[in-house]
């Protein structure tokens, strides 16, 4: 467990190698997304995979939303938005739903659901697949594509792919010292 943890990186959608994860095994992330820890139990994750044919229309909306509300339109980006998604085995729409009785703060809702990310992300690493948490400039307009409930608030996509030889670096850490303090 623990190598997984610290072999665990942002690896972006250009470094993909385009093969498809069997959704079989997206489904097995999402099931140890699911056993993160959360507060009454309220399990405020909401996923939205997106995968296949799906793709296509879902990079048509991103890159076209931009371009239709970017104060300054770049083609780079246009292009960009498109090809992340393309370039994904899936993409995972990350949604937390808060608990409608609110018997828990929103703050701990937020922690849950990005500790059922971890946990895909440590699921991922562990399977030798890559992954990158995307917070879009577009985010608040994904639940109206997606059409998830009311209370369902966006905080990001999750992007998945077969990783290229190339990207299993090992990466550095500064020392812990400086980010402890004992009393």
């Amino acid at each position: 467990m623990e190598s997984t943890i610290k072999e665990r990186r942002s690896i972006f959608p250009n470094q993909f190698t385009g093969e498809v994860i069997p959704d079989a095994k997206i489904t097995e992330l999402l099931e140890l997304a699911h056993w993160a820890p959360s507060h009454r139990k309220t399990f405020p994750w909401r996923f939205h995979v997106i995968g296949g044919e799906a793709k296509i229309a879902f990079a048509e909306f991103l890159a076209n939303t931009y371009k239709n509300t970017a104060a300054k339109f770049s083609d780079f980006k246009y292009n960009k938005l498109k090809q992340k998604v393309l370039n994904s085995s899936h993409i995972v729409v990350i949604n937390m739903q808060p608990d409608p009785e609110k018997r828990v703060p929103e703050w701990e809702e937020l922690a849950a659901t990005a500790m059922a990310v971890q946990n895909l992300w440590l699921g991922a690493t562990a399977k030798g697949l890559g992954g990158y948490w995307s917070s879009p400039s577009l985010i608040d307009k994904i639940p109206s594509y997606l059409k998830t409930a009311d209370n369902e608030r966006c905080l990001g996509l999750f992007y998945l792919g077969v990783p290229g030889e190339a990207e299993l670096v090992k990466r550095e850490r500064p020392e812990l010292i400086n980010y402890v303090k004992w009393v």
